[in-house]
């Protein structure tokens, strides 16, 4: 598969038709520490997931953009969504962050820019706190979150048995609003994108200025 140093990539909310797509990218991590998953998810499967996330948070995906006279039709080459960091009430205000890219994206700054316009989604939410985990070590992951100001709450030693190994697990946070001593709830993002779709037009067409850029 060629690169996409040169191909036009444009950020945009995922759709119900990119599970397959989606499913592309995050296949190939399955032979990977990155993520425990051991058996690479059906097609119907990862499409359900994929709308339980969209119910209460945002799913981005970042597309190659076909060109007149290039015969190709566009492809993801990487995603990023949030979700629930932990199920109870009280934890609401918070989410995790993840992020997946094709390999043929490298150098690019892809990454940075789907996290970018995610953090700023949830931000607008009313999420106080993003979390992210990240299997250790994994320089290119952690090096994007230090770059956005994570810090390390600890490492979770021999957090799980994968590709043969015990692996370790970081803990990373950052605040993104104060911690108000009454907080307005988490909005939805549904009720977002339709009560003030202008904020995430600005926040995706910020992101797709940096992606070509």
């Amino acid at each position: 598969m060629s690169g996409v140093e040169n191909v036009p990539i444009r950020i945009r909310l995922a759709t119900d038709d990119d599970a397959a797509g989606i499913l592309s990218v995050y296949a190939p991590y399955i032979d990977t520490p990155i993520t425990f998953e051991e058996s690479v998810p059906s097609a119907e499967e990862f499409r359900a997931r994929i709308a339980h996330i969209q119910a209460g948070y945002p799913y981005l995906v970042a597309e190659t953009v076909s060109t007149p006279n290039s015969g190709e039709t566009p492809r993801i080459v990487g995603y990023a969504y949030a979700h629930a960091q932990a199920e109870r009430a009280a934890y609401g205000w918070n989410a995790e962050l993840s992020v997946y890219l094709s390999p043929e994206t490298r150098g690019r700054g892809l990454g940075t820019v789907l996290y970018r316009a995610l953090v700023d989604l949830v931000r607008e939410q009313g999420v106080k706190a993003a979390y992210a985990l990240v299997t250790v070590p994994n320089a290119a992951s952690e090096h994007l979150h230090e770059a956005f100001g994570f810090t390390r709450m600890g490492v979770q030693k021999n957090a799980g048995y994968t590709c043969g190994a015990w692996r370790d697990v970081a803990w990373l946070v950052l605040a993104l609003a104060p911690f108000d001593a009454e907080p307005e709830p988490v909005v939805p993002f549904p009720t977002l994108a339709s009560e003030r779709p202008e904020t995430v037009r600005s926040v995706l067409a910020r992101a797709n200025a940096c992606a070509k850029g």
